[in-house]
Order: C-alpha cells, then structure tokens, then sequence
C-alpha cells in the first residue's frame, strides 16, 4: 500500500486553470483501481477556496474521494503539527503532469505502481519487448525439415 500525491489540472484533466478541463483519458478509472488496491490517495493541488471544493467535488461525483487533500492525512493542522507546510512528506508517489518527460498515459502509471517499477523499468521493457517482436517476424522459425 502506497502513499500518492495527485495533481489535479494537466493530471486528471486537461489544464484549463481556474475552469475544470475534461477528463484526461482513463485517470478516474485508473484512481478508483489504485483505491480499490488499498493505495491513500492525496489531491495535491494548486487549488484553494472554492476553485478546490469544485475539484474536490467533482472528484467526488465521479466516484473518487481522497485520503487528504493539500496534506499529508486528513486530521494534520497546525494545531497538531507545528511544522505543517504544504510540503507532503509522507508520499510514495507523485502524479504530476510537470514531471521530467512529462505525463505518462494512465495504464502506464497503474502499472507503474502496481507493479512498482519505475519509468525507466516500463521503457526498457517496452524496448526490449519491440526488439524481441521485430526480430521474431524477421526470422520466423523454420519449420524442421521432418514436419510439412
């Protein structure tokens, strides 16, 4: 069971800042599999106020509610932590459509953490797989010379 941080606009849909874009393809379904695996997830946003109650609810109308939102769990204050920032410290993940290469599609970040590989994993074996498909249909198997 994973900690994730999850971005909300660019991430689970489509950056439309301060509206709410459309659903980046698969991203709630790929939340509510990560939820039913047991994973805690955070909305992680740049949001506040209202703009982050419209998120959050629609979010929630979808069927996706968040361990926390903007925190590291749901009850953190400064009244019951003195050093409470918007700084997550408790996260295994984050999904975030500014990551280094940017967003991977959302069948790649469930097998990602599924499978707890990394970016790099998922492409050598995405590579490797290609290669090992290209050589196969370039040289097919010889039928043995007793078979017709």
């Amino acid at each position: 069971m994973a900690t994730i941080a999850v971005d909300f606009d660019g991430t689970i849909v489509e950056h439309r800042y301060p509206e709410i874009g459309a659903e980046r393809p698969f991203a709630i379904d790929t939340l509510k599999m990560l939820i039913k695996d047991r994973h805690k997830l955070i909305l992680w946003s740049v949001r506040e106020g209202k703009l982050l109650e419209d998120a959050v609810e629609w979010c929630r109308q979808r069927g996706v509610e968040f361990y926390a939102i903007n925190r590291d769990y749901p009850e953190e204050t400064t009244d019951n932590n003195p050093h409470f920032s918007r700084k997550l410290n408790t996260i295994d993940y984050f999904i975030d459509d500014r990551n280094i290469g940017g967003l991977p599609d959302w069948g790649t970040i469930y097998r990602m953490i599924s499978r707890r590989k990394t970016w790099h994993d998922i492409i050598v074996e995405e590579v490797q797989s290609a290669t090992l498909t290209s050589y196969e249909e370039t040289h097919p198997k010889k039928k043995p010379w007793w078979r017709f």
